[in-house]
């Protein structure tokens, strides 16, 4: 079973480079983030025949998420409670046993903008939520574009990242909260001293220079721990494709037993 997650950037402008990936990479269940568009605009047909039930929870222009799955998938919630007004921004759905949540956190924009202080309550409140509703016991997945760098192994910067946005105390102690639930860090699990990267900035050749950041993640619980034969960062996907544009993101995958 492949579980993938991918800020696709804008749907409307990546749906044929995902029709793409899908059809290389054969996921069964894939976690979207960044649809920037409403629900009744997602072009489902077009991933029904794909061989894809989809779910969705968007916005007009900005955030938006989607789980794209080969069973039927019975949809839990849609937007993080108490957080509306930051946007269309978490779908979960029950996968067979599995729960899966695709999650678009937000950036924070800078340290000294609104946004900061209000992504650090939408960590507060996603962790919450998972505590009142995600027991660690079961069998979930939590991923998605987390806009947090773990470790100075995430970021390009290396440890000169430290106190910059996304590298800061307040949003790492935010992210180990989320651990703390009882998740693990797929990719990171797998790959323990890798510095491989998910994100990389459209402007000054970032991707060629591989310069880049971390930020997109599958969190874990125990069983699904013990499943993981495989972690992948896809970087053969944050390039063009047969005249297609990539995003800024690479499309990550665990694939389980």
């Amino acid at each position: 079973m492949r579980i993938a997650t991918w800020n696709i950037n804008g749907m409307n402008a990546r749906k044929d480079f995902v029709l793409h990936w899908l059809e290389a990479r054969q996921p069964d269940v894939v976690a979207l983030q960044e649809l920037k568009m409403t629900d009744d605009r997602f072009p489902v047909s077009a991933f029904e025949d794909a061989g894809y039930h989809v779910a969705t929870h968007g916005q007009k222009s900005w955030n938006g998420v989607a789980l794209l799955t080969r069973d039927p998938a019975e949809v839990l919630q849609r937007g993080l409670p108490g957080q509306e007004e930051f946007g269309s921004r978490l779908i979960t759905a029950r996968i067979g046993d599995d729960v899966v949540t695709s999650v678009y956190c937000p950036n924070g924009k800078t340290l000294d903008h609104d946004d900061f202080g209000r992504k650090l309550e939408w960590f507060d409140a996603l962790a919450s939520h998972l505590d009142e509703h995600h027991p660690p016991s079961g069998a979930s997945i939590l991923c998605g574009d987390f806009n947090v760098c773990p470790s100075s192994l995430d970021t390009w910067r290396g440890e000169a990242a430290d106190g910059r946005i996304f590298c800061t105390k307040e949003e790492r102690a935010r992210y180990e909260a989320l651990l703390a639930h009882g998740l693990t860090d797929l990719y990171r699990d797998v790959h323990p001293t890798d510095r491989s990267f998910s994100w990389w900035d459209y402007r000054a050749g970032s991707f060629h220079k591989k310069q880049g950041l971390r930020i997109d993640f599958l969190l874990g619980t125990a069983s699904m721990v013990e499943r993981v034969q495989d972690a992948v960062i896809d970087r053969d996907y944050r390039k063009k494709k047969e005249g297609l544009t990539a995003s800024d993101h690479a499309p990550v995958w665990v694939d389980l037993r």
